[in-house]
């Protein structure tokens, strides 16, 4: 069957409107370079648990984690950072509104850093170097060392994780050559099957919940029956099973796959969600065009040179147990 790419490209592009680059602090302000290079000093630091942001694969290399959410502290499998300021909220339930309020949730969680939120900012006034970084960030504020500071400068450092020039993002932009005749089969089948309803906008996804299992439940291990999704933020019967649509940008750099991180193939994902989404039993040949035409999704990853930390002292206050 001829494939008719002006059409199928078109009804995507009105989907993906806005494939651009985002200027850093972009939804966040326009906070400042100096908040950028503290909020780096600060996703460094350790907790209590020994454990720090930055020790989550999903700082560094800023993606999703490669183990299944059995062996995670945090309890479900992490999401990529890049371009996750454009998602219509954070975590998979939703329950953070956006970057700032993410970044506060790690740094008081008893089973990840587990600093109660006093304890944060006695740490940070404690550690000398940090003081004049943050009166730099934050210079109308007469004490700019606070929790909530520290989180707003994690966030616009967050905000400048992107991956510009993704083939797919080359060919939006009129470059025909940018995608493999195969890959150009897939993003037909992507459009034609349904996967555009959901993976769409800037991120390919992120945009919007969604049940798992429209169609026909995962097994178990895919969905296990206690995790009830955004029902758990919401208390509405009709979110059980509800998640947010990932993005799909760089999916090829984040196995394990879905919020249980069960899924370590990604044809594998690419066929579970035919069945549970879409009521497709996709074929063989479908899933081998589909799934390079999401690799085509892996843009440029951030470069990012990571900063000594400002020394403690001897009076700064120690983690607590």
């Amino acid at each position: 069957m001829a494939l008719d790419f002006d059409v199928g490209v078109s009804r995507l592009v009105a989907r993906v409107a806005g494939v651009r680059c985002v200027s850093a602090g972009s939804g966040l302000g326009g906070r400042t370079m100096q908040a950028r290079c503290g909020g780096t000093r600060l996703l460094m630091r350790r907790g209590p648990r020994r454990t720090r942001c930055a020790s989550s694969p999903a700082a560094a290399p800023f993606h999703g984690t490669h183990r299944p959410t059995r062996s995670r502290l945090g309890g479900a499998d992490a999401e990529p950072t890049p371009y996750a300021v454009f998602n219509v909220a954070q975590f998979w339930d939703g329950r953070a509104k956006d970057l700032e309020q993410q970044a506060g949730g790690p740094m008081v969680n008893p089973i990840e850093m587990a600093s109660p939120s006093l304890h944060v900012v006695e740490q940070l006034k404690g550690i000398p170097g940090y003081h004049d970084m943050f009166v730099e960030a934050f210079p109308s504020e007469s004490d700019p060392i606070t929790l909530a500071n520290a989180q707003k400068a994690i966030a616009v450092f967050e905000a400048t994780l992107i991956t510009p020039d993704a083939p797919f993002d080359r060919f939006l932009k009129g470059d025909a050559n940018a995608l493999s005749p195969m890959e150009k089969q897939g993003l037909s089948l992507f459009i034609d099957k349904g996967c555009a309803n959901c993976h769409n906008g800037i991120n390919v996804g992120g945009g919007m919940y969604a049940p798992f299992g429209v169609v026909e439940k995962p097994g178990a291990d895919l969905l296990p029956p206690g995790d009830k999704g955004r029902f758990m933020v919401t208390k509405t019967p009709s979110d059980e099973y509800v998640f947010k649509v990932p993005t799909l940008r760089n999916i090829a750099l984040t196995a394990p796959y879905f919020h249980t991180g069960q899924a370590w193939d990604l044809r594998q994902a690419v066929a579970i969600m035919g069945a549970s989404q879409l009521n497709i039993d996709l074929k063989d040949d479908e899933v081998d065009k589909i799934t390079p035409f999401l690799s085509s999704l892996t843009g440029e990853q951030p470069k990012v040179t990571y900063p000594i930390l400002p020394a403690s002292g001897a009076n700064t206050p120690r983690p607590q147990p």
